[in-house]
């Protein structure tokens, strides 16, 4: 099949979300100037470089992990495992502002290193950011979109050494959650190698 995308897709279900998939989810933490905390998980997250290392995550709509992150400009981003989902969910909700999510989730809040957000004390693994741009895509015409897309760069990274094999990280022990279509999710159970082929024309 094909739709132009303005005239939709005549699907049950907006079908975007499972083609582009899976994604990562950046479990982020921020703490407001005033101290509140906050913890939600953002499917729309990723790396976008290494040198120096940035991340990224998107959120349709200013919701207070932006509102936070723009008052102190860090956050962190937790990875989040399979033995977490659960807790992860919970932290979607949609609570008032001043509600810890950690307490409702039933999650530890553990101290960061350099920056003053809070980290998700259970996760296999998290790094300490520092923003380095908020800014609201545009659309082909040059409008502003509802998403804002807050960009981070990563100074410290927290890694359970437990999910190391041989000095690895090796992800069929971390099991690391993965958003897909609709209001399914995914895990990794097993993963295989391929290698960069050599030029040989």
């Amino acid at each position: 099949m094909f739709y132009k995308f303005e005239d939709g897709h005549g699907l049950p279900h907006d079908p975007l979300k499972a083609i582009v998939s899976p994604r990562p989810i950046g479990w982020i933490s921020s703490r407001s100037a005033e101290g509140k905390i906050n913890l939600a998980p953002y499917s729309f997250f990723n790396m976008i470089s290494t040198k120096p290392c940035l991340i990224m995550f998107s959120s349709e709509g200013r919701k207070d992990s932006v509102t936070f992150i723009e008052e102190t400009r860090e956050f962190a981003a937790n990875l989040v495992s399979a033995n977490l989902s659960v807790a992860m969910n919970k932290t979607s909700v949609n609570a008032p502002r001043g509600v810890s999510e950690f307490d409702y989730a039933g999650l530890n809040a553990a101290d960061c290193r350099l920056i003053g957000a809070p980290r998700v004390a259970e996760a296999f693994a998290t790094l300490e950011c520092v923003v380095t741009d908020i800014r609201h895509p545009v659309d082909r015409h040059g409008n502003p979109v509802q998403a804002l897309m807050v960009t981070g760069e990563v100074v410290g990274v927290h890694i359970d050494e437990a999910i190391l094999t041989n000095g690895l990280v090796d992800m069929t022990k971390a099991q690391p959650v993965s958003r897909l279509g609709y209001m399914d999710f995914a895990t990794v159970s097993e993963t295989f190698q391929m290698f960069r082929p050599k030029w040989e024309g």
